[in-house]
């Protein structure tokens, strides 16, 4: 397409859940649903239209070591871009990625800043690594660097105890989510185990990654106070070979670890269930690759989510949830066409036939 040629795009534009058009324009990069009077260059492209797909968990600019340069970073971003991931809402990062603004050809991040983390217990060269005392101030600072969005590891294996344990105290948690709130931002934690979660939700957090954790007794308390979960189904495969290779230094830990593997579809399907909101993210930076979202997705449905709420998880109502547009009159052109009805069949999500960012086909 050249700068200012018209895409036409026909078959069945899924606009929301129950809302579908039988056909789409984008002129100058923007969407509209009147035929332009004067096309004179038109693309057409025929198929099923989704808004560009939300990865609400990755990280950008990081690999197992810590931060990496910016051609690792712009190699991150087009993986997601082909895998028609167009949103990212990046978890924590020590690298600035804010370069990739700049460029209309890499999807759009949200930022969550750096990882704050409890000293010593959590990745190496991952996160802010401080003492309870400092937790506020450092929030202060990373929602100020960040999108609206601060990162805190909730919870990390402790090595005197040989299992997971809570990575701060109560007081600590409730400055820190306050001061988070009154930057305008809001607060997410990584946590897998169970004793994390009631303290970060009674503090009033808006959302926590992974909660692999979550019980009879703390699913009431997330739907109650309307916070949502990410839970990474991709990456908490992984669980089992994590487990078997701190076993003999941490048996507790590695048992812990595979339970809550063997309960995660469980656990997944009754947060739905009790109507806990629920997002599509993948972890992809750390020891994972980019460009899962769709994978992520047949994740949720394996766990039972119905496939229309696992669509939802990556599309419409993780736009809303994170501010973004959808594909109505007006809205940056970020969008994915398949051959299929994703609706019928998530797996359809792997194979994008074109992506549009912008209102440019770059897939």
């Amino acid at each position: 397409m050249t700068d200012g040629a018209v895409l036409h795009i026909k078959g069945r534009v899924l606009v929301g859940p129950e809302e579908v058009r039988d056909e789409l324009w984008v002129v100058a990069g923007r969407v509209t649903y009147e035929r332009p009077a004067h096309a004179g260059d038109v693309a057409t492209v025929h198929g099923w239209a989704l808004p560009g797909l939300v990865d609400a968990h990755c990280h950008v600019g990081l690999d197992a070591h810590g931060a990496v340069d910016e051609a690792t970073s712009e190699k991150q971003a087009m993986a997601e871009r082909d895998a028609g991931a167009l949103l990212l809402r990046d978890a924590g990062t020590p690298a600035d990625t804010r370069w990739v603004d700049e460029r209309e050809d890499l999807p759009k991040i949200i930022r969550a800043g750096r990882h704050i983390a409890r000293t010593r217990r959590y990745i190496r060269n991952y996160a802010h690594e401080i003492e309870p005392g400092d937790l506020a101030a450092y929030v202060r600072r990373e929602a100020r660097r960040g999108d609206g969005w601060v990162k805190l590891v909730g919870d990390w294996i402790d090595r005197e105890v040989g299992d997971l344990t809570p990575c701060w105290p109560r007081w600590a948690i409730d400055e820190a989510i306050a001061a988070a709130h009154q930057e305008g931002a809001r607060v997410t934690a990584h946590c897998f185990s169970e004793d994390s979660l009631t303290d970060l939700v009674e503090a009033g957090i808006d959302c926590v990654e992974h909660a692999t954790g979550l019980t009879e007794e703390t699913i009431p308390l997330f739907a109650e106070r309307g916070v949502a979960i990410v839970p990474t189904l991709v990456n908490i495969a992984t669980f089992p070979d994590l487990a078997a290779g701190g076993e003999e230094k941490f048996p507790n830990w590695a048992a812990h670890m595979r339970r809550l593997h063997a309960r995660r579809y469980d656990t997944v399907r009754a947060a739905h269930d009790a109507g806990i909101q629920i997002f599509t993210g993948t972890d992809a930076g750390g020891s994972l690759p980019h460009g899962l979202v769709a994978d992520e997705v047949a994740e949720l449905v394996a766990a039972g989510i119905p496939a229309l709420d696992a669509l939802a998880a990556a599309t419409w109502r993780a736009r809303e949830w994170l501010g973004r547009p959808r594909l109505e009159e007006g809205a940056p052109a970020d969008l994915v066409v398949y051959e299929a009805d994703p609706r019928a069949d998530v797996r359809v999500l792997a194979a994008p036939q074109r992506v549009v960012l912008r209102g440019r086909v770059v897939g």
